[in-house]
């Protein structure tokens, strides 16, 4: 009787970076692409080769070994070199819903030159599981997905096969790796030496599996083809005559999954235990600095520079398929879970980096240039020649504070809207420049008349999904706001912020009548742990800032004031230090709280300088609201997570490999509340949160953590091994100067009523602003287009589905509009208003692909809770 059916899949595991560079890895793909090429095309009987699911191993190789493309592709298209669907094999917990998304669409699109993708969600090392995963996959007709980490029959089985779902009922059926992806590595010839091994693992798997299909992956990280593969099979047929051996695809595992389909337990949520496998739940504090660069460049992508050059392109303005799909492949370069977990070398910490200043650098300037073709080509408007053309990129209209800069050739100038009416302003700080700084033209024929350049403010109305322009005239004298007089607190229609001695915060909610006190206290304990995980020192020291003395200056401005808040906080610099509770070093600290006149969000610009090592920083927020849950977002839509962990309680007495801490990722935005009310905390790319205090009411946002080696043994919150190598990584003490921005929002009712995910999305999508000048230091002709001082692409209220995309479509003259539902039990309605006319409105998949019948325009129909939905528009 046979046991057991085992399955050994050849295969690689390939970390384009780690402790090593990315070119030290493309030196190993082009020796080892040449073995499994060779393989393939010359024996029959060696089936197939599975390339790790992502398509950028294949960019990578082509870019120094053009010449067999042609072999790849034949062997794509046979079969037997499988790959895709993934471009970069992603993280799932730390980058957006959006990344994920596009990471697919154009790994896909890539494996369509050679031939079909591999059709599973395979992510054999991503660190956790986001509860989104499987709507994600079946927008992209994905219905298998098999992973490694993160699952524990604290799920709801201790079987290696279940279904998975996502809120909104989309499944997949799962094949987890319980033992990774990598136990058949390297396999050896010696028999005794082979049986050591597959002794301790194959009672494991046999006593998982549902099916009795047992996989075996034969490979690891940068592994080469084993090249004896066929005698080790013979071996195991002998050694184990009770079990089948056999090479086989990971989908004919599935195939025989599927027949038990029925009998699977159902799962559903984000799976995130470190129980049997390390999860690295903290790993989103590691290398700050190179998470909010991620989170800025993704916002910037999204929910500024796609929409703009949507609005563009109705306007008759060609869309840049190939800069922005360049854009994303640089950051998705680094979405892999060792590249933005961060848990690599510091030199290729410093090439993740520049792959999003680089990134950064070509999103800012086809925003620049995209803007410059719309208002360039504005319809004439008399003498006008210099205009202020303010855009919204959000669905609904906004009255927002617009702080943006003005250069003109003139000590004076007035602006008026499209009616003629004067608009007052304020100058926050005006300077001359160099005519050369503008147009070095200018300079060539010998005009040296300065400009100015003007910082104002003034406050707007903008139109959804659009734009305004004011005309801007020289020489004019203009409404200038003068700055009032004011007291020392910030208020406005909806809080009373005073600050305390020490430098934090009383805010009175004048809406909900609640008072938070205490905000923006600094905590700093010990961090004894490394690239992977925070882990305090055995003798910890927990220091705060709340004994000490700030200064506090005000400047208050027509629609906004802001409070300076100086301090200065003495820290142990080392964890010698802590530990004979020795102040050695000081960490300066400038927090700025700004509220504008009409807002509901008290805006924090928090920077400081860390000169201290192997510690911890986290800003506390107290809430009257004690809580034994706390729901933040994910990918298209929110989660619910407990605030504490009972596994905590026995975790070393269950032998966990890591601590089940509650330390949470959020995407924008964190709530606490009772149901009648809340505070929820926006964040820019700080997207690690714990709640903590007696009765679990304190936000304690982490801002950073510095630690100075790559992987360590033994800590307190992750006994054994060192995960990764114990190398030395002196950049990840993040000494020096760094920023932090978020922003606190008080609301009524649920997170849901208040429309929390809608207005989180607008704190990270700002208006943006053109300055048009008759000066321009590059030239560009002007088209035949003529576009409107004013325009609105679309609108919708604020309530009901949140924007997640506005692009246009990869393949079609159209674009696709994607919103989603927020709230995980509720279903939704919604409707999306366009103004201009359309020819076809349908709903498609994520890829674009496969539209349903054709819908009434505008109708965005019926959301399940947390479902998205896109949209294909043709006008």
């Amino acid at each position: 009787m046979t046991v057991s059916r085992v399955h050994l899949t050849p295969h690689m595991h390939w970390d384009r970076e780690w402790y090593f560079t990315t070119e030290a890895s493309r030196i190993l793909l082009v020796n080892n692409m040449a073995e499994i090429l060779d393989r393939l095309e010359n024996d029959a009987d060696y089936p197939f080769y599975v390339m790790d699911g992502q398509t950028a191993i294949l960019e990578d190789y082509f870019a120094v070994c053009p010449e067999n493309r042609p072999r790849v592709k034949a062997l794509a298209r046979a079969g037997k070199l499988i790959i895709g669907p993934w471009y970069t094999q992603t993280d799932t917990m730390v980058v957006s819903g959006e990344s994920i998304l596009r990471n697919l669409l154009y790994g896909m699109r890539d494996c369509r030159e050679f031939g079909e993708p591999m059709k599973i969600g395979y992510l054999p090392d991503s660190f956790s599981m986001s509860s989104q995963l499987p709507h994600i996959f079946n927008g992209f007709g994905l219905q298998h997905a098999m992973f490694w980490r993160g699952c524990s029959e604290r799920h709801g089985t201790d079987k290696t096969e279940f279904r998975w779902q996502s809120n909104d009922g989309s499944e997949v059926t799962v094949q987890v790796l319980p033992l990774g992806y990598a136990i058949g590595k390297y396999l050896p010839e010696n028999e005794e030496a082979l049986r050591e091994r597959l002794d301790k693992y194959l009672p494991v798997l046999e006593a998982a599996s549902l099916t009795g299909d047992i996989l075996l992956p034969n490979g690891h990280d940068q592994m080469p083809l084993q090249q004896n593969i066929f005698t080790i099979m013979e071996m195991l047929r002998r050694v184990y005559p009770q079990r089948s051996f056999q090479l086989s695809r990971f989908e004919e595992i599935f195939e025989r999954i599927d027949v038990i389909k029925p009998q699977l337990a159902l799962l559903r949520g984000e799976f995130n235990d470190g129980k049997y496998m390390r999860v690295h739940r903290t790993i989103s504090s590691t290398r700050m600095d190179i998470k909010q660069a991620n989170a800025a460049i993704e916002n910037k992508i999204v929910n500024v520079l796609e929409p703009l050059c949507s609005i563009a392109w109705r306007l008759g303005f060609d869309y840049h398929h190939g800069l922005i799909e360049k854009m994303w492949k640089e950051i998705m370069k680094n979405h892999a879970h060792d590249s933005i977990g961060c848990c690599c070398s510091d030199k290729v910490h410093q090439e993740i980096m520049s792959r999003f200043i680089l990134a950064d650098d070509m999103a800012e300037n086809l925003i620049q240039f995209t803007m410059r073709k719309i208002i360039d080509n504005l319809q004439p408007d008399g003498h006008i020649a210099d205009r202020l053309t303010l855009f919204n990129f959000s669905l609904h209209p906004r009255q927002e504070t617009v702080n943006t800069t003005v250069r003109i050739r003139a000590s004076s100038f007035s602006l008026t809207d499209g009616q003629g009416s004067t608009v007052p302003y304020f100058i926050r700080e005006a300077r001359e420049i160099d005519p050369g700084l503008v147009d070095r033209q200018i300079v060539h024929y010998g005009n040296y008349e300065p400009f100015m350049e003007y910082d104002i403010q003034l406050c707007a109305t903008l139109p959804a999904m659009g734009y305004v322009t004011l005309n801007v005239t020289p020489h004019q004298p203009g409404i200038l706001q003068p700055a009032p007089q004011g007291e020392e607190v910030l208020e406005n229609d909806y809080y009373r912020v005073t600050v305390n001695p020490n430098g934090t915060l009383d805010i009175l909610d004048k809406q909900t009548s609640h008072r938070y006190q205490q905000v923006l206290e600094l905590e700093n304990g010990s961090d004894d742990g490394d690239e992977y995980d925070y882990s305090p020192a055995r003798d910890e020291w927990v220091l705060t800032s709340g004994s000490l003395t700030a200064e506090v200056s005000y400047q208050h401005q027509p629609w906004q004031s802001t409070a300076t808040i100086s301090l200065t906080m003495p820290l142990p610099g080392t964890l010698a230090d802590r530990a004979t509770r020795t102040l050695s070093r000081e960490m300066p600290v400038t927090i700025n709280v700004t509220l504008a006149k009409n807002s509901r969000r008290i805006e924090i610009e928090l920077a400081l300088e860390n000169r201290a090592e192997d510690h911890r920083l986290r800003v506390l927020i107290p809430t009257p609201f004690a809580s034994q849950t706390v729901v933040a977002d994910n990918q298209f839509g929110c989660i619910t997570r407990p605030v504490n962990d009972a596994a905590m309680d026995n975790w070393e007495a269950e032998n966990w490999k890591e601590a089940p801490v509650p330390v949470w990722q959020l995407m924008n935005f964190a709530a606490l509340q009772d149901g009648n009310h809340g505070l929820a905390l926006f964040t820019e790319g700080l997207r690690e949160f714990e709640v903590v205090g007696e009765s679990y009411n304190i936000f304690a946002l982490t801002l950073f953590r510095a630690v100075g080696v790559l992987g360590k043994e033994n800590l307190l919150l992750r006994p054994g091994r060192p995960s990764g190598i114990k190398m030395p990584t002196p950049d990840s003490q993040m000494a020096g100067k760094q920023v932090y921005r978020f922003a606190l929002f008080g609301f009524s009712g649920d997170p849901i009523q208040a429309n929390v995910m809608q207005h989180a999305r607008g704190y990270l999508t700002p208006v943006r602003t053109y300055n048009k000048m008759p000066y321009d230091a590059m030239k560009l002709n002007l088209t035949k287009n003529k576009t409107p001082s004013r325009f609105s692409l679309m609108h919708k209220c604020i309530s009901g589905t949140v924007l997640s995309a506005l692009k246009k479509a990869e393949d079609e003259e159209a674009l696709i509009v994607r919103v989603y539902n927020p709230s995980e039990t509720q279903s939704t309605q919604d409707n999306l208003q366009i103004n201009v006319t359309v020819a076809e409105w349908q709903e498609v998949r994520m890829d674009e692909t496969q539209a349903s019948s054709q819908h009434k325009k505008g109708d965005l129909g019926t959301f399940k809770p947390c479902q998205s939905k896109s949209f294909r528009i043709h006008f």
